[in-house]
């Protein structure tokens, strides 16, 4: 019996470090992120073709919205956002739930298969709202514990619209002449595989996502809060502000 505590205590605590694992080296730290490689393996596959070939590298974080998403993925930024190549979308695979922690594909209003390079992670728990608006937004991982000081820290910095800044204040944000720069942004710096067996997801425990056969509406909620409606056009929101060169 106490053989088999040992091995039950061992197990849970190798529950974060035998996983598919990739790190994001953020301007405000690291996350770490479990990916759900068994679940969704067709979304984690996209995900890694993007890690491996470096194509997160210097990007930003374009949108934090209080008590809902953190998102990325999207845009480098230098003098300018500019949209990074992406690939082929990806088919949806809505098998988990959007609990808070967990990190997810964003895509096209009305359009269920059209994930590509963005994603977001989930401050709260949105699955009475992502779990089934859209066709549902596809889990594909979950970050750990002590990621969460860097996911708390992204969303609390000032924020210009929905865009986290550094060393400007919501006054300046306020001004016509404030001009944004690349180092008023949140950066990843780069993003790697340091765990990169594609077994090893049997260990987590992701939590299903139940309400998405239940659907029969998926209508967007307003797009101030949440919803699919806003996932790729804010984006081009913000493009058109760097043009004009002031927030």
């Amino acid at each position: 019996m106490k053989k088999l505590l040992l091995a039950s205590a061992l197990a849970a605590l190798s529950f974060t470090t035998h996983a598919s694992v990739v790190e994001m080296h953020t301007s405000q730290g690291t996350i770490t992120i479990n990916l759900f490689d068994q679940h969704t393996p067709k979304t984690v596959e996209n995900f890694l073709s993007y890690v491996v070939n470096e194509s997160y590298n210097q990007t930003v974080i374009h949108r934090s919205v209080e008590d809902f998403v953190i998102q990325g993925g999207g845009f480098t930024f230098t003098d300018d956002f500019e949209a990074i190549e992406t690939q082929p979308a990806v088919i949806n695979e809505p098998a988990l739930s959007n609990v808070k922690g967990t990190i997810a594909m964003a895509k096209l209003g009305s359009n269920e298969n059209s994930a590509t390079s963005q994603w977001f992670f989930n401050l709260k728990d949105n699955s009475a709202n992502l779990d089934v608006q859209n066709g549902g937004f596809t889990v594909f991982g979950q970050i750990t514990e002590d990621s969460y000081e860097v996911i708390d820290a992204i969303a609390e910095l000032v924020h210009c619209g929905d865009i986290p800044v550094v060393n400007i204040t919501t006054e300046q944000c306020a001004d016509a002449d404030t001009v944004i720069t690349a180092a008023n942004l949140v950066s990843i710096n780069s993003a790697v595989v340091v765990d990169d067996d594609p077994n090893s997801s049997v260990n987590l425990s992701p939590k299903e996502n139940t309400l998405i056969n239940d659907d029969t509406t998926s209508e967007p909620i307003d797009s101030d809060s949440s919803g699919s409606m806003g996932w790729f056009a804010l984006p081009l929101l913000l493009l058109g502000m760097k043009r004009r060169g002031k927030l």
